[in-house]
């Protein structure tokens, strides 16, 4: 009996815009940052910040960068390992050439060379869509990854070829390096988190965003009521690359420390991403997180079962894994292609009607 709109009235014009135009939304969110900013960090462990929020949060950002080109503007894109490896090779190279960098300017400039480079890749998109265009993002995910690990400049010619992140601090908490704090680690993520998405929202609401949807809906029509397809398609490439960029700088320098290219960067992780955007739901700010949510959640919640509850051998464990998430994903896919966006917008539409049916 909560979720009503009786007596929420909307007297202006920004009232009926509003993000959440139902009251009960708005107080859930604002009670969801209240938690997320001031609760959590004081009852966060090692284990829950290393294995399910922090690589939720960057994820997350992913899913967003990739939903702004793919459920946005309708460009597809296989090419999201390898614009997170720029990311996180452009922060290496910033924090150790200039030491006095702060991390938080790394991570951003980073993301910006990344856009750099996923407007270079995104000029095929004017000639060439769907699968085609798959094909060529696609080769640009080899061709980076193949990139890093080639020329010994990217990794300041280490012998072993991997990237370590240098010790950086915020306000004199470290944030990078071992001895990070789990907390440290998570609020970092939380910020960039949320004010991504803060910032996709109103993209997606504004004129650039509405321009993404005529070029998806139908890119001949837009282009004959003066949407411009150049200016609008590498838009899309720019701001989605800069995302997803920012969430390569994070994943290397607050969540993993060192990397090297073709384990953390490589196709399995294009696919993830796109994994997550088609689960959580295209065109969707909130199904990029629910789609990151499923995909970081569920392995870790089947591998506790059977290796924590039933006792089975770890090997077996993974394998099962594998295919339990497989089958969830196509099944989940059939029964709702539209993704989990839409599964959470009809049970508000029948919270709003319950307990009436008509």
């Amino acid at each position: 009996m909560l979720y009503r709109e009786a007596g929420d009235f909307k007297a202006r014009y920004r009232d009926d815009n509003q993000t959440f135009p139902i009251r009960f939304d708005r107080w859930a969110y604002y009670g969801l940052m209240v938690v997320a900013f001031l609760v959590v960090p004081f009852v966060l462990d090692a284990y829950w910040a290393t294995a399910v929020i922090v690589p939720f949060l960057i994820w997350s950002i992913a899913a967003l960068g990739l939903n702004i080109l793919t459920g946005y503007c309708g460009q597809v894109s296989l090419g999201t390992g390898g614009f997170m490896a720029v990311g996180a090779y452009a922060s290496y190279k910033l924090l150790t050439a200039f030491p006095d960098l702060n991390i938080v300017f790394a991570v951003l400039i980073s993301g910006a060379i990344t856009a750099m480079v996923g407007v270079v890749f995104g000029l095929p998109s004017l000639r060439i869509k769907g699968f085609y265009l798959a094909v060529a993002t696609l080769a640009a995910q080899f061709f980076l990854v193949w990139l890093f690990n080639k020329v010994g400049w990217f990794y300041n010619y280490s012998s072993s070829g991997q990237i370590s992140v240098p010790q950086r601090s915020i306000f004199g908490i470290v944030v990078t390096g071992a001895e990070t704090a789990a907390w440290a680690k998570y609020m970092v993520c939380l910020v960039f988190a949320v004010g991504l998405a803060w910032l996709a929202r109103n993209l997606t609401r504004g004129r650039i965003g509405r321009s993404w949807m005529a070029i998806r809906d139908m890119d001949i029509a837009a282009e004959i009521i003066g949407v411009n397809p150049l200016t609008t398609k590498l838009t899309a490439f720019a701001i989605s690359s800069f995302f997803i960029g920012v969430a390569g700088a994070l994943f290397f320098t607050i969540y993993l420390g060192a990397v090297e290219v073709g384990e953390a960067f490589g196709i399995n992780k294009s696919f993830l991403v796109l994994f997550m955007v088609i689960i959580g739901g295209l065109g969707s700010i909130m199904g990029s997180f629910a789609g990151a949510a499923f995909m970081v959640l569920m392995p870790v919640l089947l591998k506790n079962i059977m290796v924590g509850q039933l006792g089975w051998p770890p090997e077996l464990a993974t394998y099962m894994e594998f295919v339990i998430v497989g089958a969830l994903i196509m099944i989940f896919l059939i029964v709702e292609p539209h993704g989990l966006a839409r599964l959470w917008a009809m049970t508000k539409q029948k919270l709003r009607l319950w307990p009436f049916p008509h």
